[in-house]
């Protein structure tokens, strides 16, 4: 089995540490003799999104999100035809809300977004934000598990459907709705930085499952080759109890 990853903006979209997802995902094929091929995606690079496994776009701040925005919606159809094609796209912070409607960034100025979604993202009032550990309650695809990360966001993203789960701890997309981030079977979304799949090797593995059905569509999340995490869940069950989620 092989492995396609397009990284983008790689360079200026990897805010607290996001580049570690990358690093989890490479351990964990490599440990399954899964042949893994990261490449990156710099503004005015050309590449054919449709052609990979899965697209990851990380977290930024407002600038790096006006820096890349007219590059980023200049491959708006080719990321239609990506997802047309079952790549599966995981997106964190800045890139979950710049897949959305729009985003209302800390100086008031509007960020249209790509709009394959109905969400969109509003600073908060008086510059609040959501900053602090997080736990979640999830279901991907009828998997029930908790999952636990940092979250540090002034955006408030409203109008999300379909959520990657419910805040048991923390704030998740807004102060308001106790749900966190944006999950449709193709797409995941999320807050949740520190980065996500170190501290939950389930997430990091089920987005290698979703990304392989591409090219192996009968492929189980159960026929993913045990690993042991016994380490990473002592630690996460450590947290989960310093925030009162268990």
């Amino acid at each position: 089995m092989k492995l396609k990853v397009c990284w983008m903006y790689h360079d200026i979209m990897d805010l607290y540490g996001d580049k570690g997802n990358m690093m989890v995902l490479t351990k964990r094929c490599k440990d399954r003799g899964i042949d893994i091929e990261i490449d990156t995606c710099a503004i005015g690079e050309k590449k054919d999104l449709s052609k990979f496994h899965l697209m990851f776009l990380g977290g930024g701040a407002d600038k790096e999100q006006h820096m890349l925005i007219d590059d980023l919606l200049a491959r708006k159809n080719n990321i239609q035809k990506a997802m047309d094609s079952n790549t599966f796209i995981f997106l964190v912070c800045g890139g979950y809300q710049l897949f959305g409607q729009y985003y209302i960034d800390a100086n008031n100025e509007k960020i249209e977004g790509l709009k394959f979604f109905d969400y969109y993202t509003e600073s908060g009032d008086n510059g609040k934000r959501c900053i602090g550990n997080i736990a979640i309650q999830c279901n991907l695809d009828g998997e029930e598990f908790m999952a636990v990360g940092f979250e540090n966001h002034g955006g408030q993203t409203r109008n999300v459907a379909t959520p990657f789960g419910k805040v048991v701890a923390g704030y998740g997309n807004n102060f308001e709705d106790k749900i966190e981030g944006f999950y449709n079977g193709k797409v995941l979304g999320t807050y949740m930085h520190g980065p996500l799949f170190p501290k939950n090797p389930k997430i990091a593995d089920f987005v290698i499952y979703k990304s392989l059905t591409k090219e192996y569509p009968d492929l189980k999340f159960s026929d993913l080759l045990p690993l042991d995490d016994s380490l990473e869940n002592k630690a996460k069950n450590q947290m989960l109890k310093r925030l009162h989620a268990i």
